[in-house]
């Protein structure tokens, strides 16, 4: 009885007879219920993001790897003819070997169970089937006839011996070799140089010998230190002596530092995952409702913990690896110069520049150059110019002007590379503030400059001590050398002045225009027109200009100063500009005339100046740099990056002339007055 009591639990919940009477429905599915339910894909056939629907309900609780082959399978098959064939092989032999034992011949010269051949039974029916004889001769005469029979059997033939080949069989073979002329070769030097040197020696001389003999000795120890050491130690499982030698930390740390970048750049891809699909593949649609406006979609932000203080002063694509650009970081405050820096970024990893380089001034400008990638040369605050090789891993530049060797006085505000001279040395060019166009040679192991022009200012003189008359120079910011005539160049000064020079003359100007009321931060000429060329200026105007014309062709009016401005590489007719309100703008004459496309804020911080702009050569991207030591990576919406419509029948090669019509229009257009357009 007490076993047939019920036993409730405490907590148990009394239910009241309706309740337990009334049934309860609860119906099972094969869903798993921890699947996520809210995966997004991106589809490229409708061009945005959609839920996904239909996903894998099989949880799998189990998995093992047979060896079963199923038998109708091609392996089955081939197993089974193996073993079938193994099977028929093993009785065959069991035969043989009996057989071979009968066969065997005894004392008496007969052989054992053998059995009557063919011949002999033939042999016997034939004589016992013959008239006059009787069974009895007929039997006696068969055992001789089957003796014979046996020994005339023929042996088995032997299997040929196979002849080897006479290893000493030698042939004698001749041949001739081509006879080299001789040749006389002469060579004439020029004759040493030599110099008759003197010098008074004392005892201060001496005892300086002495100490830098000394200094030397204590370098060779310091470095004799250094190497690595080789240890002894007693391994104590086998008692030998184990020596190895023991590398310094720098070996240690370089052996990981190219895992390290590798292992970086995938970190980096996985971080930064939607701006990189976005770079790829994300086209702004609302382009289509907002007729010719255009926008710029941000993507990568790059900055340097120790350039957070300094402007970006200079931006350069390199010419062969596209996703790369070089940054000059500097500052435009006289009153606040410092060290510089030159770091160079790849768009696959936004978190750490590929190089960097410190110096102690300013760097101002930089440029790639384009047959030698590896080649940078940069412009210093001090006057200074120098080469970097990005294939060294030397942190000081491969060559740098000295006072000795014709530094400018001033900033050098741009260096442009050349072609190489007729004696196939590299040389660049260089403005500086001090009035001076300086080309600069690569001869062997040190820079040789020469001036190519001094500009004047106004050709005024300047009285001097005595009565002495002093002509005063004019002030170059910017310059640039045109695409196809490689002798005319334009430099803009600081008195807003735009000269038209060329390299053969160096005492005179092919033209002045009358540009701009202050300094001329930058003058570009088109990559297609040959005749057009832009300026802009701190008195907030951007000016296209036609060279053979003194009056600009278009002016516009941006409300604040204008840092820069550049030339698209698609198209002649699109140019983008920032200004020192933080705004980007960019324009496409060939839609709008009169005002830009685009006009956005890039830097969002007060008292922060947006300094510098660049297009990347291959992608629809713009880089823009800021004083607070900031690049912004931005991405041109379909409507600021038209390109030209090809006629039918035209070869995608006639690109560059479509655009020298396109841009010719625009200007002919400009050119007449009277025109409604």
């Amino acid at each position: 009885e007490d076993w047939a009591a019920p036993v409730r639990s405490p907590d148990q919940l009394e239910l009241t007879e309706a309740e337990l009477k009334q049934e309860i429905t609860r119906t099972l599915t094969a869903d798993n219920p921890h699947v996520p339910r809210d995966i997004v894909r991106f589809n490229f056939k409708e061009r945005a993001y959609k839920l996904v629907d239909d996903m894998d309900q099989t949880a799998v609780h189990f998995t093992l790897n047979g060896y079963l082959i199923h038998k109708d399978s091609d392996e089955g098959r081939r197993q089974s003819i193996r073993s079938s064939t193994k099977a028929e092989e093993i009785p065959a032999e069991e035969e043989k070997a009996p057989v071979e034992a009968a066969a065997e011949p005894t004392e008496e010269g007969e052989t054992k169970d053998e059995e009557p051949t063919e011949e002999a039974e033939a042999e016997g029916e034939g004589e016992g089937e013959g008239g006059g004889e009787g069974e009895g001769e007929g039997e006696g005469e068969k055992e001789p006839q089957v003796a014979e029979a046996v020994e005339e059997e023929p042996p088995p033939q032997k299997a040929p011996e196979r002849k080897l080949a006479n290893q000493f069989n030698f042939i004698e073979r001749g041949s001739t070799t081509y006879h080299y002329p001789l040749r006389e070769k002469g060579l004439q030097t020029d004759r040493a140089p030599f110099e008759t040197f003197s010098e008074n020696v004392n005892l201060w001389f001496i005892y300086d010998s002495y100490v830098e003999e000394l200094e030397r000795m204590e370098k060779a120890k310091e470095k004799e230190k250094a190497k690595p050491v080789a240890v002894k130690k007693e391994d104590q499982k086998t008692g030998r002596k184990l020596s190895y030698v023991e590398p310094p930390h720098v070996d240690s740390l370089s052996k990981v530092a190219k895992a390290a970048k590798i292992a970086e750049r995938m970190v980096n891809l996985n971080t930064y995952d939607d701006i990189a699909q976005d770079f790829k593949y994300f086209e702004d649609a609302s382009d289509e409702y907002r007729g010719q406006k255009g926008t710029l979609l941000p993507l990568w932000k790059f900055q340097y913990e120790k350039t957070k203080k300094l402007a970006v002063t200079a931006l350069s694509w390199n010419p062969k690896y596209k996703d790369l650009f070089a940054v000059g970081y500097g500052s435009y405050d006289f009153m606040k110069q410092g060290h510089g820096m030159l770091l160079l970024y790849t768009l696959k990893n936004p978190s750490f520049p590929e190089y960097s380089f410190s110096s102690e001034s300013g760097v101002m400008c930089l440029d790639f150059h384009s047959d030698h990638p590896h080649l940078l040369a940069v412009g210093f605050y001090d006057g200074n110019v120098a080469i970097y090789n990005l294939k060294k891993a030397s942190p000081q530049p491969s060559y740098k002007s000295g006072a000795k060797s014709g530094k400018h006085t001033e900033p050098v505000w741009q260096v442009k590379w050349r072609k190489d001279d007729m004696d196939s040395n590299r040389n660049f060019f260089s403005v500086s503030s001090d009035g001076r166009i300086v080309s600069w040679t690569l001869v062997k192991n040190e820079l040789v400059h020469m001036d190519v022009i001094k500009l004047s200012a106004d050709e005024t003189t300047m009285q001097g001590p005595e009565g002495l008359q002093l002509q005063t120079l004019g002030s170059g910011i910017s310059f640039d050398f045109h695409k196809k005539i490689d002798y005319l160049f334009l430099v803009g000064t600081e008195e807003g002045k735009i000269y038209k020079c060329s390299k053969s003359y160096s005492d005179q100007f092919l033209d002045v225009f009358e540009a701009h009321h202050m300094a001329v931060d930058t003058v570009s000429w088109n990559p297609f027109h040959l005749k057009v060329f832009i300026s802009c200026s701190s008195d907030w105007t951007v000016k296209i200009w036609d060279h053979t014309i003194k009056t600009p062709l278009f002016v516009y009016d941006l409300s604040a100063a204008v840092g820069d401005v550049a030339w698209s590489p698609y198209s002649s007719t699109v140019f983008a500009a920032v200004t020192i309100d933080g705004q980007a703008h960019v324009f496409d004459l060939n839609v709008n005339k009169l005002e830009p496309l685009c006009t956005q804020l890039v830097v969002t911080r007060k008292k922060n100046k947006t300094t510098h702009v660049q297009f990347n050569p291959a992608d629809p991207v713009i880089i823009v740099g800021d004083e607070r030591g900031l690049i912004t990576c931005l991405k041109l919406s379909p409507n600021l990056r038209k390109k030209p419509k090809e006629k039918k029948g035209q070869e995608t090669k006639k690109g560059p002339k479509e655009e020298i019509a396109k841009l010719e229009k625009l200007l002919s257009l400009v050119r007449q007055p009277g025109s409604k357009e």
